[in-house]
């Protein structure tokens, strides 16, 4: 099968390597970043990037894909500043969720707008899928404005549903969806 790559003005999204750990203990490694991930270890260390990027690479190896994780490289600089991918993706309904991280340096470029309008490009057009789920911490305001100005809408809220593993806090988490056809008509306004 064909590497796929995602390209963009400023940035790269490719599958992980394992030279890409130092990278990601500087941005997961990250206080702010961290908090706002339900799973992430903090310190984050070498050894957490390995098995990370290990159990990532396995899963770009297999032949029936749910999960497609693209580390987000900024061409300027050839350096990872985040990752965004399409997890649990479900075939027979046509489905799968998003998820992403971007390091605390980069914020406020948009560059996760960038990244996730090529993702969604590649989840609907690629892919086939007809919907696309996200969830997000109520209170992580830039990743609510995101969504929405992708044209994801609040599908609902799950009440003290997500654990940060960083800071033992209980998160509610805003649930949005974003149909093929609803993407469509919104990615005639997002220029990349």
């Amino acid at each position: 099968m064909k590497e796929i790559i995602l390209k963009t003005n400023r940035l790269i999204l490719r599958k992980p390597k394992m030279t890409d750990w130092k990278d990601l203990v500087e941005g997961i490694g990250e206080f702010d970043v961290a908090k706002m991930l339900s799973k992430v270890p903090h310190p984050y260390k070498k050894k957490d990037a390995d098995i990370f990027i290990k159990k990532k690479i396995k899963k770009w190896k297999q032949k029936d894909k749910t999960d497609y994780m693209f580390y987000i490289e900024l061409k300027s600089e050839n350096k990872v500043i985040g990752a965004i991918g399409i997890h649990e993706i479900d075939k027979f309904s046509g489905k799968g969720k998003t998820g992403s991280w971007l390091n605390k340096k980069y914020w406020r470029n948009g560059y996760m707008t960038e990244a996730k309008i090529a993702v969604n490009d590649f989840a609907f057009n690629k892919l086939k899928l007809r919907k696309l789920n996200s969830d997000v911490y109520v209170e992580n305001k830039a990743s609510n404005a995101t969504q929405l100005k992708m044209g994801y809408k609040l599908e609902g809220v799950r009440r003290k549903n997500n654990k940060s593993f960083l800071t033992g806090k209980i998160h509610d988490i805003n649930e949005y969806g974003l149909l093929r056809e609803e993407w469509l008509k919104r990615r005639k306004k997002l220029a990349i």
